[in-house]
């Protein structure tokens, strides 16, 4: 049987994972991660995401944190949300787990009554900029200077409708292959 990876709600515990992935996928660019200012939002998930109504996930096998997803409610925009901290480690891109955690995240937010996503993405990524479109996100031309990282940084504005999601709730456990698994252990 081939080892499962668990895709599920993030824990305190799970804060040095999630700030290493991260780190780790800003290094493949020449950054680093900036705790003080950009991704401050990383020491206090239960601040920033929950208490505010919004959901952290994480992807991990044995403990260690391979994937990272988040939804927040956008307080000033009724009926629409955020996504944030899609971060996939690299070993695993070019296989089904972002859409699977992509997935995941639009059905969670029609379920939750969203009618619209919304969020902005580091000009640098552009393999997720294909990624985001292929599954209906479109960019809408706006480009956002930002100064709070290491080094400065520009991000693309993508959004898109959920008319056309299936409202449901899933916490798929995923085989290292990135097929979806029952919990009797078959690829459903």
């Amino acid at each position: 049987m081939k080892p499962l990876l668990n895709f599920r709600a993030a824990t305190a515990d799970d804060q040095p994972g999630i700030i290493n992935l991260i780190n780790r996928v800003y290094e493949e660019y020449g950054d680093r991660i900036c705790l003080e200012e950009a991704d401050a939002d990383l020491l206090d998930i239960q601040g920033f995401y929950l208490q505010q109504k919004g959901e952290f996930m994480v992807l991990e096998q044995d403990n260690l944190i391979l994937g990272t997803h988040a939804l927040l409610p956008l307080a000033d925009q009724p009926g629409c949300c955020t996504f944030r901290r899609l971060y996939l480690d690299k070993s695993l891109r070019g296989e089904s787990w972002g859409k699977q955690m992509m997935q995941w995240a639009l059905e969670r937010a029609a379920t939750r009554g969203f009618q619209r996503v919304e969020f902005w993405s580091d000009t640098r990524f552009e393999r997720a900029h294909r990624f985001f479109q292929r599954l209906g996100f479109q960019p809408d031309g706006r480009v956002r200077q930002m100064t709070d990282g290491l080094i400065d940084y520009q991000e693309y504005f993508f959004s898109r409708p959920l008319d056309d999601v299936s409202p449901t709730i899933s916490n798929p456990q995923f085989d290292k292959a990135g097929e979806n698994v029952d919990h009797d252990g078959t690829n459903g």
